[in-house]
C-alpha cells in the first residue's frame, strides 16, 4: 500500500515541478520567475523525501535539509536585488 501511494505522490510532485518550470520560463514578470523557482525548491524538497521514504535511508533527509537551505538564501538574495539593485552592501 505504501509503495503505490509513494508512486503516486511522486508522479503529482513531477507534474508539479514541469508546471513550476513552465512558469519558471514563461513568466511574465520577474516575480513570477522567483515564485516559481522558490516553487520547485520545495517540490524538489518533497521529491527527495519521498524517495527517502520509499528506500528508507536516512540520507536523503539530510540532502533535502541542504537543499530547503540553499533554496531560503537563495530566496533571501534575489528578493534584496530586486528591492535595492545590490546583494551585498
Amino acid at each position: 500500500m505504501l509503495d503505490t501511494t509513494v508512486t503516486i505522490v511522486a508522479a503529482m510532485i513531477c507534474i508539479a515541478l514541469v508546471l513550476n518550470l513552465w512558469r519558471l520560463l514563461i513568466g511574465p514578470h520577474v516575480v513570477d520567475r522567483i515564485l516559481a523557482l522558490d516553487t520547485m525548491y520545495i517540490n524538489s524538497i518533497a521529491l527527495i523525501l519521498i524517495y527517502g521514504i520509499h528506500s528508507e535511508t536516512p540520507l536523503y533527509f539530510e540532502a533535502a535539509l541542504l537543499i530547503a537551505m540553499l533554496g531560503f538564501v537563495s530566496s533571501v538574495a534575489f528578493g534584496k536585488y530586486l528591492l535595492r539593485g545590490d546583494i551585498i552592501e
